[in-house]
């Protein structure tokens, strides 16, 4: 008999350890769950001004579609699928992609899961099977921007543009980098590295007066430098940048 109680003595404290441990492991899961959703809830809103891009006018329709938002233009041939930026509202880049769709290549702006491109890197692919150009074009900003490289190191793609980001890896596609000059939240270091994995072709400018936040419309950037340009007047140099891109590409 005292046998059988040392062994129930012995599967008590089993069962007593490997409560505690999923106690344990419960407690870690629901503290990072409150750390994370806390952390993606604190995100940039797109401010009041982005509102009035959704109404139709006879040279662009903004349409809402499976992965985000399209902008259909007076073009027809280049189309560009757009990644935002980290914690940003993706239709804060509203404004910027409607000035490309103007210049005729039609825009995707798609809408991330928690704001973090990190998590839907992959929704190019079901864009670029609904749709069909002669040439495609992916982006982004900041960690949108180095998500749509990652996209691209993968995928046949005409063209990669960078906005205020850089590449983590070998791309294959010609590549264009827009940054602010008073961008004090882009990593330089790391910026400058990226550049040697950019082909042979690529082309990076610097905006004068520049900086982070003015790419979208989602007010100031945490850390962010004070630009010397407006906003309109940054989002009108990185669309017309863009746009020589695009059409150089044509030539290629």
């Amino acid at each position: 008999m005292g046998e059988v109680r040392e062994n129930e003595t012995v599967s008590g404290e089993k069962r007593k350890k490997r409560r505690k441990l999923i106690i344990g492991l419960l407690l870690i899961f629901v503290l990072t769950s409150v750390i994370f959703f806390s952390y993606v809830s604190d995100y940039y809103e797109a401010d009041d001004e982005v509102r009035r891009y959704f109404d139709d006018t006879e040279m662009v329709k903004v349409e809402s579609v499976n992965e985000g938002l399209f902008l259909d233009g007076p073009g027809t041939a280049d189309a560009l699928i757009f990644y935002p930026g980290a914690k940003v509202e993706y239709i804060a880049y509203l404004p910027l992609l409607y000035r490309l769709s103007l210049y005729g290549i039609d825009c995707f702006l798609v809408e991330m899961p928690f704001n973090l491109a990190f998590f839907g890197r992959g929704k190019a692919s079901g864009i670029m099977q609904r749709y069909t150009y002669e040439k495609w074009y992916i982006g982004g900003h900041s960690l949108g921007g180095a998500m749509a490289a990652s996209y691209a190191t993968k995928h046949d793609l005409e063209g990669l543009i960078l906005l205020a980001s850089y590449p983590v890896g070998t791309v294959e596609e010609r590549t264009l980098e827009l940054y602010g000059s008073e961008d004090r939240v882009l990593n330089r270091r790391n910026r400058a590295s990226g550049d040697a994995f950019m082909p042979k072709g690529s082309v990076v400018k610097v905006i004068e007066g520049g900086n982070h936040a003015f790419f979208g419309n989602y007010g100031a950037q945490k850390g962010d430098g004070e630009a010397t340009i407006t906003r309109d007047e940054q989002q009108s140099y990185a669309a017309e940048a863009i746009r020589q891109f695009v059409f150089s590409c044509h030539d290629v």
